[in-house]
């Protein structure tokens, strides 16, 4: 069985890292941005520890899954996730995170429609369709489905407990000319 260990990375993302039986370490880091970083570490722990960092293109994690031997699962989300306008994606709820022990709540009761929280895994168990009032606790990954800004928009309420809604349509700021005034 494989050594693997995630570790949160506060206001990064999380990294998922593996020891491996001929020596060294590698490991993926998923920012929160949906930006992958494959990494290296050789076997020393001290600062002599030689590390190689590679920034992944979606396209580049997708393929390098591939070659490592992808799942049927994988396969079938990403045949999802070709859906046009279906973003089916997953949020890790860290300790600073506004969501962190507090229910789910309604989201449209937030501002947030158009999304939809599948199911949250808690220690490698799912629960599809959590209710309102699931209480969210570290570590807990939230499975979430809508449209790509609309999902987006649900991360940042989950992070900041807050929405960036832009001002209503008509809504036209009056500045004054340079110079005018009293």
């Amino acid at each position: 069985m494989a050594d693997l260990k995630r570790v949160t990375l506060p206001g990064v993302g999380v990294m998922h890292l593996m020891r491996l039986e001929s020596g060294g370490q590698v490991g993926v880091i998923s920012h929160r941005s949906g930006v992958a970083d494959l990494v290296t570490f050789s076997e020393d722990d001290d600062d002599r520890c030689v590390k190689t960092t590679l920034r992944l293109a979606e396209d580049e994690g997708h393929a390098l899954a591939e070659l490592l031997g992808g799942t049927e699962v994988t396969e079938s989300l990403d045949n999802l996730q070709a859906l046009p306008g279906l973003s089916i994606d997953w949020y890790t709820v860290d300790p600073d995170d506004h969501i962190h022990d507090r229910p789910l709540g309604s989201l449209p009761e937030q501002g947030v429609f158009g999304v939809t929280v599948v199911a949250v895994v808690r220690d490698g168990q799912a629960s599809p369709a959590p209710a309102p009032d699931y209480v969210v606790r570290q570590d807990d990954t939230l499975i979430l489905a809508g449209t790509p800004s609309r999902v987006r928009k649900c991360f940042d309420y989950y992070r900041a407990g807050t929405l960036d809604i832009p001002p209503k349509t008509g809504h036209i700021p009056v500045v004054p000319p340079a110079g005018a005034g009293a």
